[in-house]
């Protein structure tokens, strides 16, 4: 029976605009807005400010190539498409190795909300970090329509309290707490905006959901526009509410947002900012996995995965294989960090580089496939150039995708040692396997 390698087309635009927020406004706006704060002071605001502005630039160049060009290979194909396959597979390799590091730091991150919220211990944290994750990869495996549902849901959650927390510290914030203003001197800009990309990714997911988009067109381009605006928004008032009430000091860097809710509503407003990280980790959960879960399925199509990772679920026909491939990568890294061997703070730097890397490869195949539009072309290259000068500041994780290129160098040469092999005469195949009996 011969297998089906298409997938069903039925992410409308409600959804796809969901799934953009969900995948973009996760565990960073919990966690990154504090550590920014702690690692450049109210400087910090500078970082935001520029990846504010540069968000449009990159979500509409994902958007544009992904209308123009739907396929569940996302950014990897389009790579593909302008520079060859062996380029594009690269970029899918540095996407696919991301997804396995940082979901499980979401599912840290949103559990280490709650468990700090109701004074649990570790173990409770890996406990929720595991139901998140298993949630996540489940709704994968049921398909995408379901997945939509729940997204839209999680983001209305996610948005009000949002709102509610920034009008909660408009009367704690002073202007005390913006001096001095650089505090760690202009390299710490620099330094936090390589690190506030991890609240910027997202766009690049999205793109390898596309094949299932009913309307490429229309949800690509007006949904990420919708989508980038919201979340511009969202991101820069939480960081001015974190440095104007100095909450990444009294409630901790990774914490900040508890702190935040928890003062007027005491308790409660503690539980409540623990659910609400829970449910904006699982959302961003439910976003990489499926997306990651596409673009092994895609890899595998075009021959530079495993040829299990493309099989499809015989009655959801959802990548299975791949499915499962997340499912023993997230075990693996929930093990490394239960240990004690990773801390989460080592776990978030190690997928930010091939991150970025992967935003630099679509943006140079923006330049090159969108010649067509002036604006397609323009964006690209403003977000080739950003891109490019965060990245040194990724320090030790460069690291990270220099080990995932040596390992795809040696597969790819092993791939074409075997395939350079003569192939045998059945006759002279035939002798050999009897001279072997």
């Amino acid at each position: 029976m011969k297998q089906n390698h298409s997938l069903q087309r039925n992410i409308g635009m409600p959804q796809a605009i969901a799934l953009y927020i969900g995948a973009v406004l996760g565990s960073g706006v919990l966690i990154v807005p504090g550590l920014a704060a702690e690692m450049a002071g109210p400087a910090s605001l500078l970082a935001w400010g520029f990846m504010t502005l540069l968000i449009l630039p990159l979500a509409l160049s994902m958007g544009l190539l992904s209308a123009k060009y739907p396929n569940a290979g996302g950014v990897s194909h389009f790579v593909t498409l302008a520079f060859g396959p062996r380029a594009g597979a690269m970029v899918g390799w540095f996407f696919l190795m991301s997804v396995p590091i940082g979901g499980p730091v979401a599912a840290l991150t949103g559990a280490g909300y709650m468990t700090a919220a109701m004074g649990w211990g570790d173990g409770a944290r890996i406990a929720l970090a595991s139901a998140m994750l298993a949630v996540g990869l489940i709704t994968n495996w049921i398909g995408m329509q379901v997945a939509g549902k729940v997204q839209i849901a999680v983001v209305i959650a996610i948005v009000s309290v949002l709102v509610f927390s920034f009008a909660a510290a408009l009367p704690r914030m002073e202007s005390a707490h913006f001096t001095p203003f650089m505090p760690h001197g202009w390299t710490s800009i620099g330094q936090a905006a390589a690190i506030l990309f991890w609240c910027f990714i997202g766009w690049e997911a999205v793109s390898h959901l596309s094949e299932e988009f009913k309307d490429p067109q229309r949800a690509a381009i007006k949904g990420v526009t919708v989508a980038a605006v919201i979340v511009g928004v969202l991101y820069f008032l939480s960081a001015l509410a974190t440095v104007g009430t100095q909450s990444y000091l009294r409630g901790g860097a990774d914490s900040s947002l508890v702190w935040i809710i928890s003062q007027p509503l005491g308790a409660w407003g503690g539980f409540i900012a623990g659910l609400t990280g829970m449910f904006i980790c699982t959302a961003t959960i439910i976003a990489y996995t499926s997306a990651a879960s596409r673009v092994a399925f895609a890899l595998a199509r075009q021959g530079y995965a495993p040829r299990w990772m493309s099989r499809l679920s015989a009655r959801y026909q959802t990548p299975s294989g791949a499915t499962m491939f997340l499912l023993g990568c997230y075990a693996v890294v929930l093990f490394l960090y239960g240990s004690g061997l990773l801390s989460i703070t080592t776990l978030i730097q190690f997928p930010n580089a091939t991150f970025i890397l992967t935003y630099i490869g679509g943006c140079a195949a923006g330049i090159r496939l969108l010649k067509g539009s002036r604006l397609g072309v323009t964006i690209s290259w403003i977000s080739f150039i950003a891109t490019v000068a965060v990245f040194p500041f990724t320090g030790w994780a460069i690291g990270y995708p220099v080990v995932i290129v040596a390992c795809f160098t040696a597969i790819v040469w092993l791939r074409n040692s075997r395939s350079s092999l003569p192939d045998l005469p059945e006759k002279e195949t035939q002798q050999n396997k009897s001279n072997v009996i």
